[in-house]
């Protein structure tokens, strides 16, 4: 885009994909009516290489980031007695997570096949809130028995347990204690 600076024609979409690497100017097109719908460019209907640099575009700030501890793994399948421990932070824009993280929020990788049923998946890291009591329904990081587990919360009556959303996996009744570690607010899938 600096050539059309120079009073140069603007570049074809086949160059432009060319100069980029994409494997058609079909890609290059799409990129191109993204910046223009963005207000970065500017066209001219029904002219060719008619594209012109916005001069009053706004560049979007960055995102706003938050860290978010990562406490290691966590069963998603029958429980287990491990200790959490802080594997390192992860970096997190607030506007995609879609809330703001505080000082309660943390992070645990899910480990098995328990919780597909509400698209939890063996290795995404679910973002969770500590201190909050868990309404019937809500997803949770629990100790039960000193086993710690991520399951559905189910209270009926005066009776609370854990459900699996798998059909493989029973639900988990506490014989002793059931502990709330935190209530699910978002999931982190990398692909």
């Amino acid at each position: 885009m600096s050539e059309m600076a120079a009073g140069r024609p603007c570049p074809t979409h086949r160059e432009i994909a060319n100069h980029f690497g994409f494997a058609s100017s079909f890609a290059a097109a799409c990129h191109v009516n993204a910046l223009i719908r963005k207000g970065a460019l500017l066209s001219e209907p029904g002219k060719a290489r008619a594209l012109q640099m916005a001069e009053n575009f706004k560049v979007v700030p960055p995102p706003v980031l938050g860290r978010i501890p990562l406490y290691g793994s966590i069963p998603a399948g029958f429980g287990d007695e491990r200790e959490q421990e802080a594997d390192s932070c992860i970096s997190v824009d607030i506007a995609t997570i879609g809330f703001k993280p505080t000082r309660n929020t943390f992070a645990l990788r899910a480990a098995g096949d328990s919780m597909i049923g509400r698209h939890i998946c063996n290795g995404d890291i679910v973002l969770l809130e500590h201190g909050r009591e868990p309404r019937n329904g809500e997803i949770v990081a629990a100790l039960i028995d000193r086993k710690s587990t991520l399951k559905t919360f189910v209270q009926k009556g005066s009776k609370r347990f854990l459900k699996a959303e798998n059909p493989k996996y029973p639900a988990l009744i506490p014989s002793e204690e059931l502990m709330i570690q935190g209530v699910f607010r978002g999931l982190i899938r990398k692909v």
